[in-house]
């Protein structure tokens, strides 16, 4: 038998959270925005879909710079396990020059460098 002052913090899956079934089908979201205060960060989660004027936030998560910290380091520990069992995540537009992020070179005669969106 274990010491439980000696156990780390349980797994999630045993943490005694309770999951409505309205959030358990969880919201798509393809865009997101970070505002922060020295007392907070704001996480607006929005979606935007090709043909509409304008996206709309389904999501905002309000949190603690100490909590926001936590995520990020959570963050980064999932995606790197993540690629190791599934291999390195790409973006659109990543794997020829990371800069462009999303963006591909507009036809320009005039030389200089320009930016179209993906579509």
């Amino acid at each position: 038998m274990t010491n439980p002052k000696t156990q780390g913090p349980p797994a999630a899956t045993q943490l005694p959270v309770e999951l409505p079934d309205d959030v358990a089908q969880g919201t798509y979201t393809n865009l997101m925005f970070i505002t922060y205060s020295p007392s907070e960060f704001i996480l607006d989660f929005a979606r935007m879909l090709p043909g509409t004027r304008k996206g709309k936030v389904y999501s905002r998560v309000v949190m603690t710079p100490q909590h926001a910290k936590a995520l990020f380091e959570l963050l980064q520990r999932n995606v790197a396990t993540y690629e190791e069992k599934h291999g390195a995540i790409r973006r659109p537009g990543q794997e020829d020059d990371p800069s462009r992020i999303g963006f591909t070179p507009a036809p320009s005669s005039a030389g200089g460098e320009a930016g179209a969106a993906e579509s």
